[in-house]
Parts: C-alpha cells; structure tokens; sequence
C-alpha cells in the first residue's frame, strides 16, 4: 500500500459536518438625552446628519426626546453605535452644546 494512505492509518478522526447557527449580534440604543441648553434645530441636524433621518423622523425623534426626556436616535450593532455616539459628542463639542448621547444594549 505504499502512496496510498487510509484515515486510519494517520490518525485523523472526522465528525459528520455539524448546522451550527451563528446567533446575531446584540444590538444597541443610541439614545439622545434632552438638556436645557441644546436648540431643538441642532438636535434636529444631528438626526438628519449622523443618523441619516428624514427631517419628518428627525423631528418626531426630536420631539420626544424633548418631551419624554430621552429618546431611541437608532438600533445599531456596537461598533456602529459607539462611533454614532462619538460623532455626536464630537459634533455637540464642537458646537458648544451639552448633548448627552448614550448607548445601552436593546
């Protein structure tokens, strides 16, 4: 039997290809905090600008975030989120405003 090689014979053991299922990736909250000082037109921008909203859904987001206290800006996988989150704190800081803007597991 010399070039021929049974599994055996190299001591390689196989298993049947076994369905695994990766599960999703948990997703996050990015959630904009309602302050005393942050102008609704800003908060507005940030929504069209960084979360890519329709002035109509940047408004509406807007205004409960300005009546609840806080409010969902979008649901993202975490590197998404944490760089979303970023780019508003940036942006806010930039601006001279104290934007509070949050993550947390959906």
């Amino acid at each position: 039997m010399a070039g021929h090689f049974e599994r055996e014979e190299l001591g390689v053991a196989t298993r049947p290809k076994s369905e695994t299922k990766l599960a999703k990736p948990r997703l996050w909250k990015v959630l904009l905090h309602n302050d005393d000082y942050t102008t609704r037109d800003f908060v507005v921008e940030i929504l069209q600008r960084i979360f890519h909203k329709t002035e109509a859904e940047a408004v509406t987001i807007m205004l409960h975030v300005h009546h609840k206290g806080v409010g969902v800006a979008g649901v993202y996988p975490y590197d998404v989120a944490e760089t979303k989150v970023e780019a508003v704190r940036t942006l806010a800081r930039q601006r001279e405003f104290p934007l509070l803007c949050t993550m947390e597991p959906e």
